[in-house]
């Protein structure tokens, strides 16, 4: 699989490093250039400077041929913008992306992207261990 990830902050470079060690085709793409030292040395795939939100670094990166995008930086609207470029733009099958706003991750998903809130995620941790 084909993977593209817009962010390499810890989640992304984790996740980069995960997706390329079981054998995916992984490019990670930072605005940071120093972003890139938090990938293993192990890391096998590519890496791209530039902004996500821009389709030529896109084109770059190789979304056209991506099966799969991830909008993982600290910036929601950022993200957000990436992901709706990549599912609309450039028609990749599956686009996945983090909103910290949990009240935008239902009005994403209602457009096609899969959003996922760690706000809610941590929401529902608290619940299960008070309501248990």
């Amino acid at each position: 699989m084909k993977i593209l990830i817009m962010g390499c902050g810890r989640a992304g470079a984790t996740l980069a490093a995960m997706l390329d060690a079981e054998g995916h085709k992984v490019t990670i793409l930072d605005i940071v250039s120093s972003s890139f030292r938090r990938l293993p040395s192990s890391f096998g795939g590519a890496v791209v400077l530039g902004d996500g939100t821009d389709e030529d670094i896109l084109r770059n990166a190789g979304i056209s041929e991506a099966d799969a995008f991830v909008a993982v930086t600290q910036g929601d609207n950022r993200n957000i913008m990436a992901a709706q470029i990549a599912r609309n733009v450039f028609d990749v099958p599956k686009v996945l992306c983090r909103i910290y706003d949990p009240l935008r991750e239902d009005l994403y998903r209602s457009l096609g992207i899969e959003a996922i809130s760690p706000t809610k995620i941590f929401s529902r941790m608290i619940k299960d261990l008070i309501v248990g």
